[in-house]
């Protein structure tokens, strides 16, 4: 029994010191838990997956759409486009909001509270996309899944939203690690794409939450890289100005690619939105009657592009077809991902460019070699994200000998899409177009990592306005700094108890108006003991007020204040910090 009596206590100061930003081993923990929780369930949405698609795809091969019939390629996307348009018509907007960008939507705007309600509708929504073969990837599914089991856990427990952020990007780590065998890109993809930060903190928790998720899915799946990539090696360094030319390439096919759904973008929205699922259903059936490979996520494709199985003009037709198809699904919110479509797109262009390396004299690398540093700069231009597309390039070739090509071919499609074109990250222009803005300035990030429990000032009493004398000499037995004075059920001011003491000294009447005595009162606003300091900014900031009571629900209707919150409090830190 008395145990179970300190298990409370002892869990309110690890949700506390959670709130801190040196709260190592508890974010470690929490990374370990994160990385189970969201493993789990992306070995789950895999199993499902491929166990469907196996019962009708010929030798149970789950990329095989090439050896359905014609009808049943027709069919397929168009029947999944159906269930999914009339299904999301069904929803509410908000309910029907999947993916990456959903993950970072509710970052920015709810401090990663991430809706079950939502997490369902990826999970048999994306189930429904992929097991039809529309031209997405699984990767967004599995990142909103993993961030969302983990962010659910935060929630669960209570925990501060500076620790349910950290978890959301262990949930996100941990879901590219588990569906693509490469923990350290999903380390690298959570902080650079979805958090768009990196702390020395943050790493360790996202770390082992990849490394947790990685060995479930080893354990499920095998430790076998997703690509047959034999050893590959830089023929030349005449080769590098010929990568160099293909970086610059796929830097401008990937803001083709970019152009292209915000093009298909601002059509849908001029229409229901179950016309516009069915249509880019419709679309994809079409474009599969004649090039099958547009179906799927197309992995498939991208190894025989590796072995050099794939004919020049198939590799054009497949690159033409699958930018067409991918970003009409991705533009119009058939919930699918669409790094899966920039790795075979990028892997067409790295074959072609391989051809080509046949007719030049001097150049001598493979024809793997171009495509795998196709696969990696076409990623990373699209994200604006070279260092995943670098690491992504590295875990699934396991040579460390393509690290100077690799740079090249990363860092050219970024300049050429960055500085040519103009072209932002495709999740920031997706945001964009929703009305979303993704704040991310040194000091937001700053103030997101603490949690307002961990500063917020304890040494204060509560009061009714209206007291006696011997009240108000109570209310300084315990030396108290401040007083928070109740002049209605909502209404809170902050009363100096220094202003108090010297209001007894002076004035000798029995009855007293906490509201009425001289005083320097600040009026104050309240705040969910589970915020951030960055959300304490911003409630000062609205509320023009000049203070913060931090409280919990403790019952139906029923709150207890914890501490104070001062607007210098808040100020301070994001000085000291920057």
């Amino acid at each position: 029994m008395k145990l179970f009596n300190a298990i409370p206590p002892a869990f309110e100061r690890f949700r506390l010191r959670l709130a801190s930003s040196q709260a190592g081993i508890g974010l470690a923990l929490l990374g370990l838990l994160g990385g189970l929780l969201a493993g789990g369930l992306i070995v789950l949405f895999r199993l499902l997956i491929e166990f469907v698609q196996g019962t009708y795809i010929p030798f149970g091969d789950v990329e095989n759409y090439e050896a359905l019939p014609a009808l049943a390629r027709f069919c397929l996307p168009l029947g999944g486009a159906v269930i999914i348009g009339v299904w999301f018509q069904w929803l509410s907007p908000s309910g029907r909001r999947v993916g990456i960008i959903h993950v970072m939507e509710r970052l920015q705007y709810h401090e990663g509270h991430l809706p079950i309600k939502n997490l369902a509708t990826q999970f048999f929504a994306g189930s429904i996309a992929l097991i039809c073969g529309h031209s997405v990837g699984r990767e967004a599914p599995s990142v909103h899944l993993g961030a969302a089991t983990a962010s659910l856990c935060g929630q669960f427990f209570k925990l501060p939203n500076n620790s349910i952020r950290t978890l959301v990007a262990c949930g996100s780590a941990a879901a590219i690690a588990a569906s693509f065998n490469t923990p350290l890109a999903g380390v690298i993809f959570a902080m650079e794409v979805v958090m768009m930060e990196y702390t020395i903190a943050g790493f360790i928790p996202v770390i082992l939450a990849a490394v947790v998720a990685t060995i479930i899915s080893r354990s499920v799946f095998g430790d076998g890289s997703l690509f047959y990539v034999p050893q590959l090696t830089l023929g030349s360094m005449w080769d590098l100005v010929y990568i160099l030319f293909m970086g610059i390439c796929l830097g401008a096919l990937s803001a083709l690619f970019v152009a292209a759904i915000r093009y298909f973008s601002r059509l849908a929205k001029k229409v229901p939105i179950a016309v516009a699922i069915i249509a880019a259903g419709t679309l994809v059936g079409v474009i599969a009657l004649e090039i099958p490979a547009v179906m799927g996520m197309g992995y498939d494709t991208v190894n025989a592009a590796i072995l050099g199985d794939i004919a020049i003009q198939s590799l054009l037709l497949i690159m033409v077809a699958k930018l067409i198809a991918s970003s009409a699904c991705v533009a119009v919110g058939i919930p699918g991902g669409l790094i899966g479509p920039t790795i075979v797109m990028g892997a067409m262009v790295g074959g072609l460019f391989a051809f080509g390396s046949d007719h030049i004299p001097g150049l001598s690398s493979g024809q793997g070699l171009f495509v795998m540093l196709g696969m990696g700069a076409m990623m990373s231009a699209a994200l604006q994200a070279p260092l995943a597309g670098l690491m992504a390039i590295l875990e699934l070739t396991a040579n460390p000998h393509l690290i100077l090509p690799a740079m090249l071919a990363v860092v050219s499609a970024n300049v050429t899409a960055k500085e040519i074109f103009q072209q932002d990250s495709v999740f920031s222009m997706l945001m964009q177009d929703a009305g979303l803005d993704y704040r991310n300035d040194p000091i937001s990030q700053s103030l997101r990592r603490v949690g307002v429990a961990s500063v917020m000032n304890r040494n204060f009493v509560e009061s009714e306005a209206l007291v006696d004398r011997d009240s108000a000499r109570g209310l300084l037995e315990k030396t108290p700094q401040w007083i928070i004075v109740r002049s209605s059920d909502e209404n809170r001011n902050l009363l100096p108890a220094a202003d108090l003491a010297r209001f007894l000294e002076d004035h000798e009447a029995e009855n007293i108006d906490l509201m009425e005595i001289p005083a320097h009162r600040r009026e104050i606003v309240p705040i969910h003991m589970q915020a951030s300091l960055q959300e304490a900014r911003v409630v000062l900031e609205d509320s023009d007020a000049e203070a913060i009571y931090v409280r919990r629900q403790i019952a139906p209707l029923t709150y207890r204040t914890f501490g104070l919150l001062l607007r210098q409090d808040v100020e301070s830190n994001y000085v000291l910090r920057r």
